[in-house]
Parts: structure tokens; sequence; C-alpha cells
């Protein structure tokens, strides 16, 4: 590996402008991604299945559509019916979806382009991206350590400019912790958004589907084609969904960021915390006004977040568990299985304090403020190895600190955009989240955008490994 991050790769927007003015063509840019594909895969292994030969025939013919031509790649839990769909995990190494995800189905009816399945944590019950079963994913500024999860393969296809967007779940950081951890753009939508149909679920009340993408414009071109109601997904709300584009393209000046004082940024690494302090900065120096905010309890939100998080995942997992003890990773199946000793009472009153919780955080962060900024990460991204839950006693410690300050979102419904900032001490990148009010994902983009238009972090590229 270089040292230093590259310069590089096109966007999902640069590419879309070259298809238009001919500069290039579906088939050159599925081409480009199959070598890039199968170049990075010994290193980092991103993909669970390459669908060259399907990508290639979809090519030839593209769809007409806003993502028209552009390939991309999905974490192996959107169902495709007719198509093997692992989940992570071997007991489901054959199963055939019956399904297609109702996010798929409108990715392909804008024309763009499947390549693959990609790896992620087991049943996506992971922060690190480990998996017994197909193998782990490595980081490709540094495969020895970690890519985040469990939308593993997501964030590592992206960053090796694999593909230019990559759909991830969120239930506790998944679609935000690999991002942070390999320097893309991520979205976490607001429960809610984006239609769950054929997607499988870790925990129903927390699960939320979004993009990674290479940068935040990325993100919003994603978003324009996946958000909105379906009436297969009960939780789906019927609530307009805005220009994300013409968001992603709009001057910051003027709105005001709110930084959280004391819970976040404690006992953050110095380079995170320096990194940090820099990303401030340049949100000054773009017209945006920054304002001191002071939160409600985050630990009460984290022990409800925990709660809603290992029921929900013990029920639907009891079965299998109990059928095939032996199926599942250690560390995974212990954490499933104390959800199994939950009151019924303390899961129903954790249930029932989300509202209320979420309406006294919105109150206190909100309050004259477009959106919030808090760490991606507490620490530095660490190594695959302090973090094999089968190998390391450490892992506890620091699985906790990767998964500490995306989690509350989730709990509270609201959406979160993880943006890259630099990178740490130890050579990996370093991201920032904007958190913001219920379906103020236009405003987390505006700002998101207008920050990496102002900035470089966005633009680096890890060199693939000689």
């Amino acid at each position: 590996m270089t040292d230093m991050p590259q310069a590089g790769a096109e966007t999902l927007t640069d590419a879309l402008a070259a298809l238009a003015h001919g500069r290039t063509t579906a088939d050159a840019l599925v081409e480009q991604a199959i070598a890039r594909a199968e170049a990075w895969q010994p290193h980092i292994n991103a993909f669970i299945r390459l669908d060259a030969e399907e990508a290639r025939a979809a090519a030839r013919q593209p769809r007409p559509g806003a993502l028209s031509g552009i390939p991309l790649a999905h974490k192996d839990m959107y169902y495709r019916q007719g198509r093997v769909s692992t989940c992570g995990t071997a007991l489901r190494r054959d199963w055939v979806a019956p399904v297609t995800a109702a996010a798929l189905e409108r990715l392909d009816g804008a024309g763009a382009i499947d390549l693959g399945t990609l790896t992620m944590n087991e049943w996506a019950g992971g922060a690190t991206g480990h998996n017994i079963h197909f193998g782990d994913t490595a980081n490709p500024w540094n495969p020895a350590h970690v890519t985040g999860g469990s939308s593993a393969g997501s964030g590592a296809a992206v960053a090796a400019g694999i593909v230019f967007a990559a759909l991830g779940s969120d239930t506790g950081g998944s679609i935000r912790i690999p991002a942070a951890c390999c320097g893309v753009a991520g979205l976490k939508p607001t429960m809610g958004r984006v239609s769950r149909y054929g997607a499988m679920p870790r925990a129903w009340s927390l699960d939320c589907v979004g993009p990674l993408a290479r940068t935040v414009e990325d993100v919003a071109a994603v978003m324009a084609v996946i958000a909105g109601p379906d009436a297969r997904d009960p939780t789906s709300e019927e609530v307009p969904v805005p220009d994300y584009l013409a968001a992603a393209r709009e001057d910051a000046a003027g709105m005001v960021l709110g930084i959280p004082e004391g819970w976040f940024f404690d006992d953050l690494a110095p380079s995170v915390a320096t990194a940090l302090e820099a990303a401030r900065a340049v949100f000054g120096r773009i017209g945006v006004r920054v304002v001191p905010v002071r939160l409600p309890d985050i630990d009460r939100i984290l022990t409800l977040q925990a709660v809603v998080t290992v029921t929900e995942a013990a029920t639907i997992h009891a079965r299998m568990m109990a059928e095939h003890p032996g199926a599942y990773a250690s560390g995974l199946f212990g954490r499933q299985q104390n959800g199994l000793a939950i009151p019924a009472a303390t899961y129903l009153d954790a249930l029932r304090l989300r509202g209320p919780v979420t309406q006294e955080f919105c109150a206190a962060a909100f309050d004259g403020a477009d959106a919030i900024l808090v760490p991606g990460l507490s620490g530095e991204v660490p190594t695959r190895a302090e973090t094999n839950v089968e190998l390391s006693f450490e892992y506890s410690t620091v699985h906790t600190r990767m998964v500490r300050t995306t989690r509350p979102f989730n709990y509270l419904g609201l959406p979160a955009l993880s943006v890259p900032c630099g990178f740490s001490a130890n050579g990996l990148p370093v991201g920032f989240q904007l958190a913001g009010r219920p379906f103020a994902e236009a405003a987390l983009i505006r700002l998101g955008a207008a920050y990496q238009r102002a900035t470089e972090w966005h633009r680096q590229r890890p060199a693939l490994p000689a």
C-alpha cells in the first residue's frame, strides 16, 4: 500500500454526465467495474457473488432512467427473485429469494446495472466486517484494518472505486460505520423514508435502507430513486420526497449547525478530535453558523436501543438458533441469545418511551439548528485482529466504542449522514455525522455536499496493493 491517499476515480454524477455527453458507455463503465472488482477481490473480499456476465448483458441494452448505465452492487441481504441471497450466513448459502426488494426494483427501474452481491456481517449482526462463513472483509486503505459493518462489502467496494454506490442497511450504524471506516459517504434515512420490503430484517423497529457512495451528491442521486412510500411496507411513510440533488447543489450559507456539548465528544482519539475540529472550522468558513447545543441523557437512549435490538433479533432467530446453534458465530449467537432473557414488559416499555424520548431529543438538538454534528467513530479504525470475536478479549470494548456514536439515531428514528473529513494517526479515514429532524435528509445532504465542495477528502482513493 502507498503511505498517502491518492486522488482519482470519477463519481456517479460525473459518470452520468460522461454518459449523457457520449464520453463513455455503459459497457465501458461495467468493464471497468468488473476489472476493478477482480483486481481488488483477493485483497479486500468485498463480493460474495460477482455477476459479471449478467452485468455485461444489461450494459448492452441499458434501461433509460435517472441512473441508466451506472454499475452498482449491494449488500447480500436485498432479495432478488430467483437468485441466491445468503445474508452472510451458511444457513442461506443456497437460499433462493422468492421476491425482489423494493429498493432493487426502483434502482432497476432507474436503469442501474447490478454487478453482484456484497459481503456483510452474518445476519447483519456486527460492526466490523468479520464473517466466519464467507471470509472477513478488509479495508482498502489498509487490509489489516476493519471496514466496519455490517455493510462491510458496501463500504469496501465503494471506497476501492469498484462501484459508484451500494445499498447498505442500518440498525445500529451499519451504513455509517463502514462509511466512516472506508472514507465514503453514507446515509441512514429517517425510519419510514425508504421501503424495507424484500430486505432481510435484523430488528424491525430499527432497520433502515440507505446508500453508501463516493460523495454526498452521489448519495443524493441514489436517494432520489429509492425514497418514497411503498404499500408493501406498512412502516413506510406517505411523506413527500424532496429534490435531493437540488439540495446537494445548494449553498449552505445561513444554515445553523449545532455542536453537542459533552457525551458525543468525550474520550475521542486525539487525531479524530483534530479532524472534527477542522471540519467545524470549514463549516464556519462557508457561512454555516455553528452553535453549541445541550442534549438529554444519551446513555439512556443507548440502553433503550439495546433492549429493542437484542429482543427483536432474538425473536427473529429463536427457532434457527435452537435448531442450528453451531451455524452461528459464537459472538453473534451469544448476543442474540441474551435477547431471549429480556422480559416482555421491558421491551414494550422501550417501545413506549420511543416517542417522548425522540421529542425531548429533537427539542434540545434542533431548537434553532438545522442539524447537529457528531463523530462517526470515537476512535481510530481498529485492526481486524483486535476486533475478531473468536480471538480477541478486547472485542467487546472495541465493538462498543465503534457503535457508541451511531446507535442513538436508530432508536430515535432520525436521519444521519456520514461524511469523510480526514485521516487519523494510523492512516485510516475519519468521518463525522450530520443528524437532523425526521425526514430532514435534504438538509443533511445540503450541508454535507457544501462541506465537500470546500474540501478534498472525498477525492482521495486507496491504492491497489501490489
